[in-house]
C-alpha cells in the first residue's frame, strides 16, 4: 500500500462527488504516510513517491504528469498573491527536500536537485540545483523519462 494508491481511490471518489471518503482517505494518508496529498490534485499514471511519500506536501491544484519520481520531504505549492501553481510534466525527477513554488512548469524529463528552490520555469531535459534553482546542465536524459 502506498499513498498514491490511496490517493487514486480518493481522487476517483472526489471526481464522482462521493462524500466523506476523500476526506477520510486524505487524513489516513496524513497519519500513515505523513504526507499531504489533496484529492483534487492531478497526478498522472506511473508517478511514485520515494520512501512512501514521507513528508511530501502537494498543493490542491497542482498537476503532476506521468512517470514522475518525487523524493521525500518535497513541497509543491503556490506563492502569495498568485493563483497559478506548479505543473510537472512527464518523466521528471524531484530530489529530496526540493521546493517548487508558484506558477512554474518543470519540463519533460527535467531533474530538480536535492534542496533546490524552484521559482522559475525549468526547461525540458535539464538539471537544476541551488537556492534559487539555476540550470546547471542541459540536454540530459533523466532515468524517470523512460
Amino acid at each position: 500500500m502506498s499513498p498514491i494508491t490511496l490517493y487514486r481511490l480518493g481522487h476517483w471518489c472526489h471526481e464522482h462527488r462521493i462524500p466523506l471518503v476523500p476526506r477520510f482517505l486524505y487524513y489516513l494518508i496524513y497519519v500513515v504516510f505523513n504526507c499531504c496529498i489533496p484529492m483534487s490534485a492531478e497526478i498522472g499514471e506511473g508517478t511514485s513517491m520515494a520512501y512512501g511519500g514521507l513528508g511530501v506536501i502537494l498543493h490542491a491544484r497542482c498537476r503532476i504528469g506521468r512517470n514522475v519520481i518525487i523524493g521525500p520531504h518535497v513541497v509543491i505549492g503556490g506563492r502569495s498573491g498568485r493563483y497559478e501553481v506548479p505543473v510537472l510534466e512527464d518523466g521528471c525527477f524531484i530530489g529530496v527536500r526540493a521546493t517548487i513554488l508558484g506558477p512554474v512548469t518543470i519540463g519533460t524529463g527535467a531533474v530538480v536537485g536535492a534542496d533546490a528552490l524552484v521559482i522559475d520555469d525549468v526547461p525540458p531535459h535539464s538539471v537544476v540545483a541551488g537556492i534559487p534553482a539555476k540550470v546547471i546542465r542541459s540536454n540530459v536524459k533523466a532515468a524517470a523519462a523512460g
